[in-house]
């Protein structure tokens, strides 16, 4: 063997084990702690939480890396946006039901709900400003 054949392997081995390594720490990586503003939404309650007012909707689930990243968003959302509008999570994994009756194809997905009508919809990962202006547009 050459000595860049050598090389190349080892460079492309240690690329591939840095991949492996990151993907495994950030699937071990804690949820962040939600918001007290945070209302979190069963098949139960969830039609009696959005029907009044404004209520935006997370839809999540524990193993999605983006809905990781969105956690911080939604909960500084929650803070700025208490008494004007409900904030609200609903895992997907456990209430497969809302998200199929809501059309949920891929998360995260954020809805924005006025009187239990839906007014519009996000995937993706969203920044706060964005959510925020979403939000005093239909307040």
């Amino acid at each position: 063997m050459s000595i860049t054949t050598i090389i190349v392997f080892a460079i492309i081995t240690a690329i591939i084990a840095y991949f492996w390594y990151a993907t495994k720490k950030m699937k071990n990586m804690p949820l962040v702690a939600e918001n007290e503003h945070i209302v979190t939404l069963t098949n139960a309650n969830m039609q009696h939480q959005i029907k009044n007012g404004v209520s935006l909707v997370d839809f999540w689930a524990a193993w999605c890396m983006p809905c990781k990243m969105m956690a911080p968003v939604i909960n500084d959302v929650a803070q700025e946006a208490a008494g004007k509008a409900k904030i609200c999570k609903l895992d997907i994994q456990e209430f497969q039901d809302m998200a199929a009756k809501h059309s949920v194809r891929s998360i995260p997905t954020m809805i924005l709900f006025k009187n239990g009508k839906e007014i519009n919809r996000f995937v993706g990962v969203k920044s706060k400003d964005f959510l925020m202006n979403e939000l005093n547009k239909v307040l």
